[in-house]
């Protein structure tokens, strides 16, 4: 399919280096390059080769990963690696509404947005306007910001303006504190995913979780390591994304 006008694209060197811009007929500007006639892409569909100042460059219609990657960082992100279990675990689709408690940059939000549009909605709870703020850059960016609201306050006491979740995600310390709060904005049925940095907060968010009688309950720390691949031999590289946070999914039932 062709690039249609006001998608985010980005140009890759054969040295893998990738320069952003936003679509357009006009002069379009492309990050750490200078502006070009964005005619040059018109008609162009993903993949196509394109030469600029004497550089062969492919031009890519992003996915969910190299828009994570591309955010502009203030908070640290949840991983991709990170992002891809709650999408699953929580069966986060296209039509699903879902409650995020903790911003950041925007990574998970992104993720998450992604997944739900065009008629889903994530809206989320953020302490720092700060944060907030980063993240609505970062969504707009990528024209995701249709799907996205926000709101600033403590999760703990905050009167949160949006119901009948299927999805409550957390990135937060001491989760057991806000459950109280969050979870009437749940449906029954719905899913829940906490973000832990510590075992000992683990403990306590899934001992709050039972305590509430949410089923289903399960943690798993995901850890990733790549492969090295060189002509003559194969190996596990010597560096790998270890630890980044627990995760715990459940399911609210009626009790």
């Amino acid at each position: 399919m062709v690039f249609q006008e006001g998608e985010s694209l980005y140009l890759q060197g054969e040295d893998g280096k990738r320069y952003w811009f936003r679509f357009g007929l006009g002069m379009v500007k492309l990050g750490g390059m200078g502006t070009i006639d964005g005619s040059r892409f018109k008609d162009l569909e993903d993949g196509d080769a394109v030469e600029i100042v004497g550089r062969k460059f492919n031009v890519f219609r992003p996915g969910v990963i190299e828009l994570i990657e591309s955010l502009d960082r203030g908070a640290q992100i949840i991983t991709p690696k990170d992002a891809s279990a709650i999408l699953m675990e929580c069966n986060v689709h296209a039509g699903c509404r879902v409650i995020e408690v903790g911003a950041g940059s925007g990574g998970l939000t992104t993720a998450l947005l992604n997944a739900v549009a065009p008629t889903g909605h994530v809206h989320t709870i953020e302490l720092k306007e700060q944060n907030a703020e980063r993240a609505l850059k970062n969504v707009k960016r990528v024209g995701l910001d249709a799907y996205w609201s926000y709101q600033i306050g403590d999760a703990k006491t905050v009167n949160v303006e949006f119901d009948g979740a299927d999805v409550l995600t957390t990135d937060m310390p001491d989760v057991e504190n806000a459950l109280d709060n969050l979870v009437p904005h749940l449906r029954n049925g719905g899913r829940i995913c906490t973000y832990i940095p510590n075992c000992n907060q683990l403990e306590n968010a899934v001992n709050a979780l039972r305590e509430r009688g949410f089923t289903d309950i399960r943690s798993m720390e995901i850890i990733r390591r790549g492969m090295d691949v060189h002509p003559g031999g194969v190996r596990p590289s010597f560096e790998m994304l270890g630890h980044t946070g627990y995760l715990t999914f459940a399911r609210k039932r009626s009790v």
